[in-house]
């Protein structure tokens, strides 16, 4: 007999989240039918939801997690989706009959020294990194997947289109950083050896008062 679970479903005609009851097989189900795709602004709740099932105010290092605790101010954090969801070149959203899988979001060169014009200059890079790496990238700043389906591949899923469009668009590297320190994120890490990244330096960054530690990871894109 299967085994029950609690879930966030979508209500189609209402277009709103609620609680449902979801069977191991329909898990199974929407995982295997799912579509990746760029986002758009009518997803900003279904990105919010994502993001508020990982982000919590409690870092559990084995799970998986996103710095904030979205659900603690939805309204500031869902105009911060939205602005990114306009703003940015490369940002996605997995689903499955209208239920919000994952999400990533990608930042060119451009984008990102915008908000961290000295990113490349604050990291401890390798002795063995080649440089000329930083002079066309994009890097991978949020990926996550809905609390319900962690380790059922979604993250990528993701991935393999993104890497896919990145080839058609002549960008050549992917940098993404995932934190080690005050807590570390386990899952993230597991995920940077999935995808085959190799670790290019280190970065040290203030946030809320606390002093965080990321690894900077490193990948070609593959064609």
């Amino acid at each position: 007999m299967e085994t029950d679970s609690l879930s966030l479903i979508v209500n189609p005609k209402k277009k709103t989240l609620k609680k449902g009851i979801m069977t191991k097989a329909k898990k199974k189900a929407l995982v295997k039918n799912t579509n990746i795709r760029k986002a758009t602004l009518e997803d900003t709740e279904a990105v919010f939801t994502v993001a508020s099932s990982v982000g919590a105010s409690k870092k559990e290092a084995y799970n998986g997690f996103l710095m904030d605790n979205y659900a603690s101010s939805p309204r500031k954090f869902k105009k911060f989706f939205a602005d990114k969801i306009k703003e940015l070149e490369y940002f996605y959203i997995a689903e499955s009959n209208g239920q919000p899988l994952g999400f990533l979001m990608g930042y060119t060169k451009e984008e990102w020294l915008k908000y961290n014009p000295e990113w490349i200059d604050d990291i401890s890079w390798s002795p063995a990194f080649d440089m000329q790496k930083t002079e066309n990238f994009v890097l991978t700043d949020k990926i996550a997947t809905h609390a319900e389906f962690t380790g059922n591949g979604i993250g990528s899923k993701i991935y393999k289109q993104y890497m896919k469009d990145l080839a058609e668009d002549g960008i050549y590297n992917i940098f993404s950083e995932t934190l080690v320190s005050p807590t570390p994120n386990f899952a993230s890490l597991a995920f940077r050896k999935k995808q085959k990244f190799t670790l290019a330096g280190t970065r040290f960054e203030k946030y809320k008062g606390k002093i965080y530690t990321d690894l900077i990871y490193y990948k070609p894109v593959v064609r």
